[in-house]
């Protein structure tokens, strides 16, 4: 068993939560509870992001405060914990004080390296992603990921780092299967990588943002948000003092692991490896990449007013629902389409009727005509849905789950215990009682794969087990 450290990324505090993070974070906890079920020891972290131009603006908008402006929103960030059943060992706010040291030592790492260096430069920057744009990645004079915002044209003294310095050592690392998933992410991160590095600005003018961690040495710039953003990861584990020994144990010594979307490829693996190389640090283990989600063909928006917040998903579905929802029906690796319609269709069909159903019917028989609970023990989980997990497929490790469920409606349908039950015959009854208990066994089984995904459900069934007893409604249908 290994030390297993997996961290979302953190999520930009200038709007409330989004559907898009609900995912990630979902994701991340599901790979933590497996990790932890299977053995190993895990540190899961998560948090927030809260420096930069477009918090600053917003905050200014508003008439706030800049810290008030963002401890509401990392609030609002925290409050999903709850909601949707997480299980993090930390939140790490990129404003917390022990956060901008570490920055700021990392900082000062690179810059012994000599791989920051100030230099006067122009260029096109586009404040949605708080970083310049050259031509190649413009559509239409564009930012393709914000083509609403006007792009500035921007003039000013930064520092610089030496990414170009990294070239060969980022192919090495990305020549590694291991390192990035799914492989066509690393493949894109790779063929961008041999296309050429340039060296990319890591501080603003404090004069045009003054909403950042300080330059060590220079009081006349903060550093670009995604220098200090990128540090959390290390920083959420004590670096660089490490007085609880966390880094060492996950970081230098275990395997970290971190969840992205894949707008974020050059983000996590390249700059990220690069500032690690030069700071004398380890690089990550692995970095996973999913998907964004869109609904009704279009990309979420405010203004066209499809967007999905996943407060909403738990009003209407309850928490371990919402977990199904977004980890068996959203692919783990590609966009996908949702709708309310097709949400309270799955909803239905495969919770309510599907595995609510069957936990339902077989307790009610059990409770009903066994004597004493049936005797179970936990069992190691199913290769071909372990399989599944290790290969981050979330949404087909669940089809493993779904298809047992299956097997267990159409058992009952097949041997149909509930009219054995009444014969006249001993024989005939002991025979539909030892079906009852098998199929007692396989909804205990369908819980023991149930507990990374939905985990109060699955010790749900666990204890209806334990108790012969038929459980209150898992899931009530919706009337749609």
């Amino acid at each position: 068993m290994v030390n297993k450290y997996i961290t979302t990324t953190l999520p930009y505090v200038n709007s409330d939560p989004h559907i898009g993070f609900a995912l990630e974070i979902i994701q991340a906890d599901a790979l933590a509870r497996y990790w932890r079920l299977i053995g190993h020891d895990v540190f899961f972290s998560t948090g927030t992001d809260e420096h930069g131009q477009k918090i600053a603006e917003k905050a200014d908008e508003k008439g706030e405060p800049r810290q008030t402006y963002v401890d509401y929103y990392a609030n609002e960030f925290k409050k999903l914990g709850g909601a949707l059943s997480l299980s993090y060992d930390n939140f790490i706010r990129t404003t917390n004080p022990a956060h901008e040291a570490a920055t700021q030592e990392l900082w000062k790492r690179c810059n012994d390296a000599g791989d920051i260096y100030k230099k006067k430069f122009s260029g096109l920057y586009c404040v949605g992603c708080e970083s310049f744009k050259t031509e190649s990645d413009l559509v239409e004079g564009r930012c393709p990921d914000h083509p609403a915002t006007q792009l500035e044209h921007i003039e000013e003294e930064n520092y610089f780092f030496r990414l170009s310095k990294y070239q060969q050592y980022l192919e090495e690392y990305l020549a590694k299967e291991a390192v990035v998933v799914p492989e066509w992410r690393r493949q894109e991160a790779l063929t961008f990588v041999q296309g050429g590095l340039e060296d990319f600005s890591i501080s603003r003018e404090k004069t045009r943002l003054d909403w950042g961690v300080p330059v060590p040495g220079d009081e006349t710039q903060v550093m670009y948000v995604w220098f200090d953003a990128l540090t959390n990861y290390i920083s959420t584990l004590g670096w660089p003092e490490d007085a609880e020994g966390r880094y060492k144990a996950f970081w230098a010594e275990g395997e970290p692991f971190q969840v992205a979307g894949k707008d974020q490829v050059r983000f996590q693996s390249i700059m990220w490896q690069a500032m690690l190389k030069s700071a004398g640090l380890a690089p990550t283990h692995r970095v996973f990449y999913h998907g964004f989600i869109t609904s009704g063909g279009q990309k979420m928006s405010k203004s066209i007013g499809n967007v999905i917040s996943p407060f909403e998903l738990v009003e209407r579905y309850g928490t371990e629902a919402t977990r199904y929802l977004l980890l068996r029906h959203v692919h783990s690796f590609e966009d996908t389409d949702i709708t309310w319609e097709r949400l309270d269709e799955w909803y239905n069909a495969h919770l309510a009727n599907g595995l609510g159903n069957l936990v339902s019917r077989v307790m009610k028989m059990a409770e009903d005509n066994l004597d004493a609970p049936v005797v179970v023990k936990d069992q190691a989980l199913e290769e071909t849905f372990t399989a599944k997990l290790d290969a981050f497929r979330f949404d087909e490790a669940f089809e493993t789950v779904f298809l047992h469920i299956g097997k267990g409606d159409l058992h009952i349908q097949e041997t149909q215990p509930f009219k054995m039950l009444k014969s006249e015959d001993e024989s005939v009854r002991a025979e539909g009682k030892a079906i009852i208990e098998k199929l007692v066994h396989h909804i205990y089984r369908i819980a023991e794969h149930l507990v990374p995904f939905m985990p109060v459900t699955a010790e749900k069934i666990k204890e209806a087990v334990r108790l012969n007893k038929k459980p209150d409604t898992l899931f009530a249908r919706l009337d749609t």
